[in-house]
């Protein structure tokens, strides 16, 4: 039944939300971002309550689909900044490439290490290990606004930092 409703107002709405989410997210792969929105909506279908429309409800489950999408794309980017990707030894590898990867990650511990504490903590949380804010809030037992805040400061110091390092070269 449920499955039926939802294939139904896929038909209806799909076009819709592709729109939304191509504006709301930008380029990229929308077609999986609208999959992800009717599997949301299949999976919470038991607590729809028909309070608003069925419209509203899955343009509110793509709202935060967007925004999922936005802060996955937002951690690649600053794991890019950071050079912090994992590093596989491939054939490929030249022992200068292997080189400069050390000396990049060798900075950036001596950056992160350079923040103050509460920088220090929330960028390895948040940035490195990957954790939400609610998981950061929890483990520093701060609200979860100032994880933000904090993460936010935290990123602005350590790129200064990096740019500060880059100059003394």
């Amino acid at each position: 039944m449920d499955s039926d409703k939802i294939s139904e107002w896929f038909y209806q709405y799909n076009k819709d939300i592709y729109h939304f989410l191509l504006y709301y997210v930008g380029s990229g792969d929308i077609d999986d971002l609208v999959q992800e929105v009717f599997i949301r909506a299949i999976k919470s279908f038991d607590t729809y309550q028909s309070k608003s429309s069925e419209k509203t409800w899955l343009f509110s489950i793509a709202r935060n689909v967007g925004i999922d999408e936005i802060r996955r794309r937002k951690r690649a980017r600053v794991k890019t900044a950071l050079r912090f990707t994992s590093f596989e030894q491939k054939e490929e590898q030249t022992p200068e490439l292997m080189l400069k990867w050390s000396e990049n990650n060798r900075d950036l511990y001596k950056v992160i290490n350079s923040l103050k504490s509460n920088y220090r903590d929330v960028i390895i949380l948040r940035a490195l290990k990957e954790l939400s804010v609610p998981e950061t809030a929890d483990i520093l037992n701060w609200n979860e606004n100032k994880v933000r805040i904090t993460y936010h400061r935290a990123l602005k110091a350590l790129k200064d930092k990096r740019e500060d390092i880059k100059y003394e070269r």
